[in-house]
Parts: structure tokens; sequence; C-alpha cells
């Protein structure tokens, strides 16, 4: 089977339920994965927005997972992992929050053979650059989040 990471609160290239966004609670949706190279020596998770309106924006930089951890989510983060920092300029997950339409949202998850030499302060540039020659395979999955104004 293929590398392959999936969720059971929203399916690929559907919406995101707004519990997981900045009009909900902010959680960080359950993700599940499989099958990544036997030598795997820990997993990066990069969580951005190509749509937004200056470019990419970013929501989530974590890595260094160990590759014995098969899921993540809000109640089960590892403590050997790093968060990095987002475009909001925090450590951490943040949900999406689009200003304006239906914005398109990338959690993409990186199997490396190696475990990074990177700290907190890490940004997606720094995580990328890190990762450059490491990555042995990658799988992706793609929600979709608009802004519910009435709810506000």
């Amino acid at each position: 089977m293929p590398f392959e990471i999936t969720s059971p609160d929203f399916q690929d290239n559907h919406s995101i339920p707004s519990k997981f966004t900045c009009e909900g609670t902010d959680e960080i949706p359950t993700l599940i994965w499989q099958d990544f190279p036997d030598n795997t020596e820990s997993l990066a998770l990069i969580v951005d927005d190509p749509d937004a309106p200056n470019g990419d924006w970013v929501h989530w930089v974590f890595f260094n997972i160990p590759p014995y951890v098969k899921h993540l989510s809000a109640n089960s983060l590892p403590s050997e992992a790093t968060n990095g920092i987002n475009s909001w300029g925090n450590s951490g997950y943040g949900g999406p929050c689009p200003p304006t339409g239906e914005h398109r949202y990338f959690f993409k998850l990186y199997a490396l053979d190696t475990i990074l030499d990177l700290t907190g302060t890490a940004t997606k540039k720094d995580l990328l650059a890190a990762m450059d020659s490491h990555i042995l395979d990658s799988t992706q999955l793609m929600g979709l989040y608009k802004k519910h104004l009435s709810q506000k």
C-alpha cells in the first residue's frame, strides 16, 4: 500500500468542520497515516494555505515525529516532536481562517531518513531546507474551508 494520510474528521478535497478552525475551537483534526518506508527515522508535517491573499500561509510546522507514532490529534501530540513557527509567528497549530472565499488547506506529511537538527524557532522554509535530500516519501490530505460569516 502507498504512504497515505487520512482523517476521520474530513475527507480529502472536502470541507473541514468549523470545530478545527478559527470559528470553532481551533482544535487539531485527527490525522492518521500508514505505510511509510521501513527506514523512516522521523516524520514531519506542514499545514499550509496556498490561497492566502499574500501567498502561502503556514498553519502548522511539526517535525521529528517518531516513526512509532501513527496518528496525531489535539489530545495526543508526541512530546519528542517539535512545533515550529507558523505564519502568525506562533508555535503550534492555527486552524483555517480565510479572510474571504473558500481556501485549500494542505496537510503534507514527509517520511525522513533522519532526525532533524532544528529547534522550535524553525519556520516552514527552515524545515524544507533541513529536509532537502532526506525525504523518503511524502503524502498529503487537502481540506477546504470558507468562513460562515453569519456565525460571527
